[in-house]
């Protein structure tokens, strides 16, 4: 039995050669981290990509509704910290915060370093990080919402691992 067609503006034959194809894009696994006044929060992301060389800057999409995202609009900021392939407790801790209803600092319990932008908690055992003040911010036609970051603060944490890098199946699923 064929799953029902993901994208009902194309032909099923054709949503699945798109579904495909864009499976193939790589994706790394990032933690997107927030804060505003008293509060913490940090997630897993994936779509996250380089946009500019000069000033230097990415994007990242964060489906609709997730809780982070108002951290991201009200504090201008975020940082992200890319993981390594090997990296399973991060991935484990940090799943867990797509859900409004977990309300903990999930950030106890991790090492934090202090960059350049104020009050952004940083993860100090990741592989890289970057700093980010919020350039732009798209609600785009889709079930992701587009943030710009312009890179205020970084740095190449450590090189014995590989980054965790995907190819998916498909492109119609995480």
């Amino acid at each position: 039995m064929r799953a029902k067609n993901p994208h009902p503006d194309l032909d099923p034959v054709t949503s699945e050669a798109v579904g495909q194809a864009m499976g193939r894009l790589p994706s790394g696994l990032f933690v997107l981290t927030a804060a505003q006044d008293d509060k913490r929060m940090g997630i897993i992301v994936s779509f996250v990509q380089q946009a500019c060389i000069h000033p230097p800057m990415v994007t990242v999409a964060i489906a609709k509704g997730r809780p982070i995202m108002p951290l991201i609009s009200e504090s201008r900021k975020f940082g992200l910290c890319q993981l390594a392939d090997t990296d399973r407790l991060m991935v484990k801790k940090f799943a867990a915060f797509n859900d409004a209803a977990v309300t903990e600092d999930p950030f106890l319990g991790f090492e934090l370093i202090t960059g350049v932008l104020p009050k952004l908690p940083i993860l100090a055992n990741t592989m890289s990080y970057m700093e980010c003040e919020l350039v732009s911010h798209m609600d785009i036609e889709g079930d992701h919402d587009i943030f710009v970051g312009a890179v205020r603060g970084g740095a190449l944490r450590q090189t014995k691992d590989q980054p965790h890098v995907r190819l998916r199946d498909s492109g119609q699923a995480y």
